[in-house]
């Protein structure tokens, strides 16, 4: 009989592809309190800690988007071995040696490391049933690290051997992780799918060249979304300062319940799963998200922009999952949720320049009408290649399989 080409989500892969993600994208939610421990520990200034990490997280998206193939493909497990080992490496080198040359060129050597985790981690999401509650799974185990962490940190000592140090043992204790990651899928073998990637089937009325541009297209529009809502985020502090009269200690309430909304909108998706699909959820998601941008931007009182941000960062966190679902269900090799964090991450690299940038020449109210504009444009084609990712998803599933199905708990190693 023909196997799946999808596989369950079961303990031992859920490990695997949630740990090797999450790592691998860690170093973007730690770069605060990292530009702290450089700047206290090596003597840098801020903006030299800045421009080594924006450095890193480029290294990060470029080496995502390079690996891609590989990632999606029979090396899978090879390539998040070595990267998680280079990532571990580099990282470690920057907490122990604090020289300010080799720390800083041993964080960019960290960055590359994890470009390669991510594209492995994105990949293997695309292998397991139900994109709907993986990507939902996923975020809330994102989420749930990085606000340990975050919190961890500070209470440890804000150096670069814990700033840095953690990182780096995470990344190591991830390594004998990889064995249980899902291969490639395949159309044909076992109960696990083969490593050799083989032609995906697709639904009627759809050609390999449809689905690549709609492949291509998701991941150029995905870069254009994570400027604007990045953008936004850059500049959230000053202006809320100046336009709204928010405080230091509102804009720390804001960050921390911004945080625990991503987590309560990744367990109502994960509960959710596919029951409500994907076309109509990313396409609310995506109008709500314009309305409450807007609606940040043009807030003056500071409780009325501390609810709009805050609701605008859960919206924004549901969107992201439902985006990455749509990339995994599209092919289940990974070939687009391989490099879907590559192409986010370098949107979000020139994110606060185009914030700037936008505000410094137009106001505040002129760019939330900008960044509202932005989600607007980017509705029609996402929401169009969310239905076809659905029609994908069906086609990758045996016939009276159903490609929702719930997770199981056993482990397979």
């Amino acid at each position: 009989m023909t196997a799946a080409v999808r596989v369950p989500l079961t303990l031992g892969r859920g490990i695997a592809t949630f740990s090797v993600f999450v790592v691998g994208y860690i170093t973007a939610n730690l770069i605060p309190l990292m530009i702290i421990a450089m700047v206290d520990d090596l003597g840098v200034t801020q903006t030299v800690a800045g421009a080594v990490l924006t450095g890193s997280l480029l290294a990060t998206a470029l080496v995502c988007l390079a690996t891609t193939r590989w990632a999606a493909g029979r090396s899978r497990h090879l390539l998040g071995r070595v990267s998680l080992v280079v990532m571990a490496a580099g990282f470690g080198v920057a907490a122990l040696v604090h020289s300010a040359p080799i720390a800083c060129a041993a964080i960019i050597v960290g960055g590359i490391g994890a470009g390669g985790a991510v594209a492995v981690g994105g990949a293997a999401l695309a292998a397991l049933n139900n994109p709907n509650r993986v990507s939902g799974i996923n975020g809330l185990v994102n989420r749930t690290a990085v606000t340990g962490i975050l919190a961890l940190i500070p209470i440890l000592g804000l150096h670069m051997t814990n700033a840095f140090g953690i990182v780096a043992v995470l990344a190591l204790a991830t390594v004998f992780t990889i064995t249980w990651l899902p291969s490639a899928p395949a159309a044909g073998g076992d109960d696990e799918p083969s490593a050799a990637h083989t032609r995906t089937p697709l639904p009627e009325g759809v050609t390999e060249k449809k689905l690549a541009v709609a492949g291509y297209s998701l991941l150029v529009l995905f870069a254009i979304w994570a400027i604007g809502e990045d953008s936004l985020w850059a500049v959230s502090g000053i202006m809320g300062a100046e336009h709204a009269s928010l405080t230091e200690q509102q804009m720390g309430l804001a960050l921390s319940l911004s945080t625990a909304g991503g987590i309560a909108a990744a367990l109502v998706l994960t509960a959710l799963g596919s029951r409500l699909g994907r076309t109509v959820p990313t396409a609310v998601l995506l109008g709500l998200g314009a309305a409450l941008k807007l609606g940040s931007c043009l807030a003056t009182d500071s409780t009325t922009y501390l609810v709009l941000i805050i609701a605008w960062n859960t919206v924004y966190a549901a969107a992201f999952i439902y985006v990455v679902a749509i990339a995994a269900a599209l092919d289940p090799s990974g070939r687009w949720s391989a490099p879907l964090l590559g192409t986010y991450l370098v949107g979000s690299a020139f994110a606060p320049l185009f914030g700037t940038l936008v505000t410094g020449a137009v106001g505040y109210v002129a760019f939330g009408f900008v960044l509202a504009g932005i989600s607007l444009a980017l509705l029609a084609p996402i929401v169009w290649i969310a239905r076809l990712s659905t029609r994908t998803e069906r086609a990758s599933a045996l016939p009276g399989q159903d490609p929702a199905a719930r997770y199981t708990t056993s482990v397979v190693v």
